[in-house]
């Protein structure tokens, strides 16, 4: 029979990751689903692992060449057969009532073309630090996810095979003739240059879900690690979005990048560089001084966070970044019950 949902999980040099997330989407309570294990051209031993997990739902794809996350994810787009398609990264995990909740979400909601979730951050090593990621859920319009991507990774969106048919597209400049979902021209910024192409170029609707369902891996070794690329590749999706959105970008391009430049300092923050986190966070302010009136909290935290990683020492640092994230976790965890959400959800 054909599964209701075709899960999508790229692989290339995961082999301390890739076991856990593999356990994370068999262990679902929803099991009308197929895994897809695109391999990348992993170097170590990250096949030969997903090779020893054993089930009747797992297929695996080889690309010949490595060709990138894009490139992977249209890969197992091409052979997934499921109404509803999932994506999940290599080295992050889901709660095991994911799917069935986002099953639910689309099946009452046939306006919206993407569902995603609340996510939980975990550390390198996959412990959950009771922090989340906590984006604006319903109305989002292309001018929001244009400065905010409210999906947040790779791992949370579910989406409908209507909404991926709908911005189908055949690459002029590829040897092989196959069509493509994300743009394989970017190597990262693929997934919010997808998703905007589909709120600003369909009618499809963009809403998630208030329960954190996905584990997001904070792992300094992985893309994020590289703010200059990060960047670089942002300019150019703005570049792209530009031709099929140019009313969009003439009235957002510099609040996006100004909330950029603030995302990118949270990323150096994260990686203990607090010369590069001021000098991202007071660019984001001289190119759109607005972010600090419109969203004044997230941003005086950066900057204090900043400035502080800068001047203090680092183990006087990670005290009071330990004291500011208990806090502001305990403050979320409140929010998401208020909410609605049950507390088995919250982990």
């Amino acid at each position: 029979m054909t599964p209701k949902v075709s899960v999508v999980m790229p692989i290339y040099n995961v082999q301390h990751f890739v076991k856990q997330a593999i356990n994370s989407v068999l262990a679902q309570t929803f099991t009308d689903f197929e895994l897809i294990l695109v391999n990348d051209c992993s170097t170590d031993k990250s096949l030969e692992i997903s090779r020893t997990i054993l089930d009747h739902r797992i297929r695996v794809v080889n690309h010949t060449t490595n060709k990138g996350l894009a490139a992977a994810r249209n890969t197992g787009i091409r052979h997934a057969i499921g109404r509803y398609v999932a994506f999940i990264d290599s080295d992050d995990m889901w709660h095991a009532d994911k799917l069935k909740m986002h099953v639910e979400h689309l099946n009452k909601s046939p306006q919206v073309g993407i569902s995603f979730s609340r996510s939980s951050f975990m550390n390198h090593k996959g412990k959950l630090i009771h922090f989340f990621q906590m984006p604006q859920l319903k109305g989002i319009t292309a001018a929001h996810l244009l400065c905010r991507n409210p999906v947040g990774n790779g791992s949370a969106p579910v989406i409908r095979r209507e909404t991926l048919n709908d911005i189908r597209f055949q690459p002029l400049d590829h040897a092989e003739h196959y069509s493509c979902y994300f743009d394989e021209k970017f190597r990262q910024s693929e997934d919010i240059e997808c998703w905007l192409r589909i709120v600003a170029t369909t009618n499809w609707k963009m809403e998630g879900i208030p329960a954190p369902l996905t584990f997001y891996r904070l792992n300094q070794e992985g893309l994020s690690s590289n703010i200059m690329k990060q960047l670089a590749s942002w300019e150019q999706m703005i570049d792209k979005a530009r031709l099929f959105a140019p009313k969009l970008l003439k009235k957002n391009e510099q609040s996006a990048r100004a909330y950029q430049l603030r995302y990118l300092a949270r990323q150096s923050i994260r990686n203990g560089q607090g010369k590069a986190a001021i000098k991202l966070i007071n660019k984001a302010l001289s190119v759109s001084p607005s972010i600090m009136l419109d969203e004044t909290g997230r941003t005086c935290v950066t900057l204090t966070a900043a400035y502080l990683l800068w001047l203090l020492p680092s183990s006087l640092y990670k005290v009071c970044e330990n004291i500011g994230q208990f806090g502001m976790g305990h403050i979320q965890k409140m929010r998401i019950s208020r909410d609605g959400v049950k507390s088995s959800l919250i982990l």
